[in-house]
């Protein structure tokens, strides 16, 4: 009987992760959100505990590119220390994503998302306690591994409780999540800075801490995730090594090479916006105070949170490449047009434009390798493309900062426009994946 009961759920995992959503034996697909609907409530958990984990990322990493014009003055920071920062912390999150990957696969998902919030949101209120950059370089550091750290375990949890046919739409949905945590930093520096300074606009950072409780409290381990440790499938450093060996291999590579350019581009440009839009003209920006720079930025957020949505929409239905292709193409195009325009009116319209195709692809990303590798070293091996993806990705806002610094930003935002196309060319060796049952 128990070897009967082994073979079923065996058989389970193989069809892939979570249930099927059927109604009368046919798939519902006639109402936008019956996906959602229809799943059960362990899956919409531990969809709002990653994507609520993925906001409070966002506000907590992009509360120092709203304040990074404050911070420049009262530390005498020029651009490319500036940029340096950013680089650092990029660097941390790419160490902290590889790590909290294997803590995930080996020690579960929740725990290891619950581990990574805790130490970005202490390290968020540090920065506020910094004194010399030196120091604020220290906590941005700490800050890193976790921000890198929750991505790893979020996407792993979601692409596991969620069937192949909605996979994209639950992770595009969680990615979508980032543009409320960008804009919500936004408002609360628009609110803080004015009246009490950066420093207090680092100590609202800590409050993404209180989310654990109710993640410990309320979140299950995906059943495929529960099976595997049952088997005492152990996971370590080489557990990719033998993985990895022909063809998969060739895809990996493209696949962390992709990643990387679309980070660089990513970061190099949205590190700096905040600070292109509020440093004087005599400094190259555009001059606006704070309430105006976050105006445009929170508009800017709405394009970005359609993006993501609709990716995971259109590669459910029309691929994961061919959409990937088209996004980071459009977003070549559009981040030229940004570059070239210095009126606040056009760019407040223009924005949108900018970050719904220069971030919806993000939405891919988790799909993607979720169905490209096995349970065993699933979050293990997103952990590792995502963040070798950040580590080439941490050049960018010190590349930008000093290019900015010697010819104008206009010239050092084309360096993320030459990078969105370098990504489109990775896809000729990436295979599409949509559909595709996860393997255990």
């Amino acid at each position: 009987m128990s070897t009967r009961k082994n073979s079923t759920q065996s058989q389970a995992i193989d069809k892939g992760a979570g249930p099927t959503y059927k109604s009368n034996g046919r798939l519902r697909m006639t109402h936008l959100f019956d996906w959602w609907k229809e799943s059960p409530p362990a899956a919409r958990r531990s969809l709002a505990a990653a994507s609520l984990g993925w906001m409070l990322d966002s506000f907590d990493v992009m509360l120092y590119a709203m304040v990074l014009a404050a911070l420049m003055k009262d530390f005498h920071m020029v651009k490319s220390t500036a940029g340096m920062l950013g680089s650092l912390t990029l660097l941390a999150s790419a160490a902290g994503g590889m790590v909290f990957g294997v803590v995930a696969d080996r020690f579960g998902r929740t725990r290891a998302l619950r581990a990574s919030i805790l130490i970005y949101s202490v390290f968020t209120a540090a920065c506020g306690l910094a004194r010399t950059v030196p120091l604020l370089a220290v906590f941005r550091i700490c800050l890193g591994l976790g921000m890198g750290g929750e991505w790893a375990s979020g996407a792993a949890l979601v692409s596991e409780t969620w069937p192949a046919e909605h996979r994209g739409k639950a992770l595009g949905f969680m990615q979508s999540f980032w543009a409320v945590g960008y804009a919500s930093a936004a408002l609360v520096t628009a609110i803080i800075l004015p009246r009490w300074g950066w420093r207090a606009v680092f100590f609202v950072g800590v409050l993404p801490a209180l989310f654990t409780l109710w993640v410990r409290a309320k979140v299950e381990e995906p059943e495929i995730w529960k099976t595997q440790r049952d088997l005492k499938t152990q996971v370590g450093p080489g557990a990719l090594r033998p993985r990895l060996s022909g063809r998969l291999m060739r895809i990996t590579a493209a696949v962390v090479l992709m990643n990387a350019f679309t980070m660089f581009a990513w970061w190099g440009l949205n590190l700096w916006i905040p600070g292109y839009l509020s440093l004087p003209r005599d400094q190259g920006g555009i001059g606006l105070g704070p309430g105006l720079m976050s105006a445009l930025v929170i508009f800017m957020q709405v394009g970005m949170w359609l993006g993501y949505l609709t990716f995971g929409y259109i590669s459910d239905t029309a691929g994961r490449k061919r959409t990937y292709v088209v996004y980071v193409l459009a977003a070549s195009g559009f981040v030229l047009l940004y570059s070239a325009v210095h009126t606040p009116l056009l760019l407040f319209f223009l924005g949108p434009f900018v970050a719904f195709f220069g971030t919806g692809y993000f939405s891919g990303f988790g799909a993607l390798t979720a169905e490209l590798y096995p349970t065993r070293i699933r979050a293990t091996a997103q952990g590792f493309t995502y963040n070798i993806g950040r580590i080439a990705s941490a050049a960018a806002p010190i590349a930008v900062g000093s290019l900015a610094q010697t010819h104008g930003f206009g010239k050092a935002f084309l360096l993320t426009s030459a990078a969105f196309l370098m990504a489109a060319l990775m896809w000729l060796w990436i295979p599409e994946t949509r559909g595709k049952a996860l393997e255990s």
